[in-house]
């Protein structure tokens, strides 16, 4: 979904200068850099935005920030053999 159009201006939150608005969401941050620092995420982060621009466009389009990347962060441990769906 990244760089179409069509979908109106980018909203833009207050920033109240925290990084992340909940605990989870700075979970998710450090789980993703752990895979990237143990290569199973490329270190430039293209195979995380791959699967980010993967992510059904309804799901997408409902989802925060950072549930796109756990959502990413899922669908690739997924691909290569690292997490087995339930």
């Amino acid at each position: 979904m990244g760089g179409q159009t069509g979908f109106g201006p980018v909203p833009v939150e207050d920033d109240d200068g925290q990084f992340f608005h909940a605990d989870w969401e700075a979970r998710v941050y450090a789980l993703v850099r752990a895979l990237q620092r143990r290569g199973i995420i490329g270190a430039q982060f293209d195979d995380l935005r791959d699967a980010i621009e993967r992510i059904p466009p309804a799901e997408y389009l409902a989802s925060s920030y950072y549930e796109r990347w756990l959502r990413a962060a899922e669908m690739l441990l997924t691909e290569r053999g690292l997490l087995h769906d339930g």
